[in-house]
């Protein structure tokens, strides 16, 4: 029972840090609880499936905004000045 809180408060306080630490931590909070509920049925790792699920929702909300800015520079670039 112990062991339970402890890692519910420790989840919860990670995923704290991860919301209030950067302005823009896109895709943290959705990978962190994609991955606590995967961590947590592989094996009671909830901890460390969100902390990983945090790092990977970064990471592709990265690419999908990097994506997203080469788009609009080539439509700025398609687009002749009137």
């Amino acid at each position: 029972m112990k062991a339970g809180l402890t890692r519910i408060a420790l989840l919860a306080t990670t995923l704290l840090i991860a919301t209030t630490g950067a302005a823009n931590a896109a895709g943290c909070l959705k990978g962190a609880v994609v991955g606590g509920v995967a961590g947590h049925y592989a094996g009671h790792h909830a901890v460390v499936g969100a902390v990983g699920g945090c790092v990977v929702g970064r990471h592709l909300a990265k690419q999908h905004a990097q994506q997203q800015a080469e788009e609009r520079a080539a439509q700025r670039q398609a687009v002749p000045a009137q």
